[in-house]
């Protein structure tokens, strides 16, 4: 694609239209040499749209929640963007679940783009394209911007630091409490919601995540106290007070400058993925390379140490 075609791409994204967002989205996954000029190009465009993530074990009915959530937001006249972040697959690394196909009564509205994406590998829930693809979707005039992760595990908790509301989803019966705990979630969670709230166990599952989300508190008198909201997204209920909670922990965090400190932690984070990212290129382009030879063999001599000749190597690539 020439050059020259970003400018029309971002003006047309700018204006709804879905190919374009479409893509700018595919020149942010596949790393396109054009990244930094469409990069460049949204940046002043960005900033206004309200990130929300969805995370929580595999089967709470996350992609119904986020489908629920749109409908909602659509009630209420939001442009609503959607980032459903799927595992790989292990063959051609495109994503394997395809929330599309579970969103299609939403393929139709123009006011709403959903966007499957493949975390390739990447530890932590997302795709480390994640951040320029939320970048996108606000540019392209989206209020809320709704990502949903792959299931949270030990290490799945990174919405945390992209999202300015965090929304952890539960159920009954899955022993949500427990794995709660492992997950280290109750320490990211805004908002926490207890779907299919129809089955038996789900007043003991919201009692139990109040009682730990309580052992766990230290927080000072205003802080913020995430709310338990109890769901049937398959149903739409609930999902009204979802929304409610969202905005009340939206307008808490615009309060106490929250927001804007996330979203420098965020733009921090970025900055340091993008340079680490840059860096690792830099270094496999290092395997045979002469230098790397000669420091291992002033380190198999005796000559030098692993550290010294890691800050050597450093300084090369740098320049520094």
């Amino acid at each position: 694609m020439p050059a020259a075609d970003v400018a029309a791409l971002v003006a047309a994204a700018r204006e709804g239209g879905p190919r374009a967002v479409a893509r700018l989205i595919t020149l942010v996954e596949g790393a396109s040499p054009q990244l930094r000029e469409v990069m460049a190009a949204l940046a002043p465009l960005a900033g206004r749209a309200y990130v929300v993530g969805l995370t929580g074990s595999p089967g709470v009915g996350k992609s119904t929640s986020t489908s629920a959530l749109v409908t909602a937001y659509r009630r209420r006249g939001k442009r609503v963007g959607v980032l459903a972040v799927d595992p790989s697959s292990p063959f051609s690394g495109g994503a394997l679940l395809g929330d599309r196909v579970r969103m299609g009564e939403h393929a139709s509205d123009p006011g709403v783009y959903i966007r499957s994406m493949a975390t390739r590998g990447h530890l932590g829930g997302l795709a480390w394209s994640a951040p320029q693809a939320i970048r996108v979707l606000d540019a392209a005039g989206c209020d809320v911007v709704l990502v949903e992760t792959v299931g949270v595990g030990q290490s799945e908790v990174d919405i945390a630091g992209q999202a300015d509301t965090c929304v952890v989803l539960l159920a009954p019966g899955m022993g949500d409490g427990i794995q709660a705990a492992k997950a280290g979630i109750l320490e990211i969670g805004d908002v926490y919601v207890v779907n299919k709230a129809d089955r038996d166990g789900a007043d003991a599952t919201a009692r139990e995540l109040n009682h730990m989300l309580g052992l766990g508190e230290a927080r000072a008198p205003g802080d913020w106290r995430p709310p338990i909201v109890k769901t049937v997204a398959a149903r739409d209920e609930g999902t009204d007070e979802v929304v409610e909670a969202l905005e009340k922990h939206r307008a808490w965090t615009e309060e106490h400058g929250v927001l804007a400190e996330r979203r420098r932690r965020r733009a921090a984070r970025e900055v340091e993925t993008i340079a680490v990212t840059a860096l690792r290129e830099r270094m496999a382009d290092l395997h045979g390379d002469r230098r790397l030879s000669a420091l291992a063999e002033r380190i198999t001599a005796g000559e030098l140490d692993p550290y010294d000749a890691t800050v050597e190597l450093l300084e090369g690539l740098t320049g520094g």
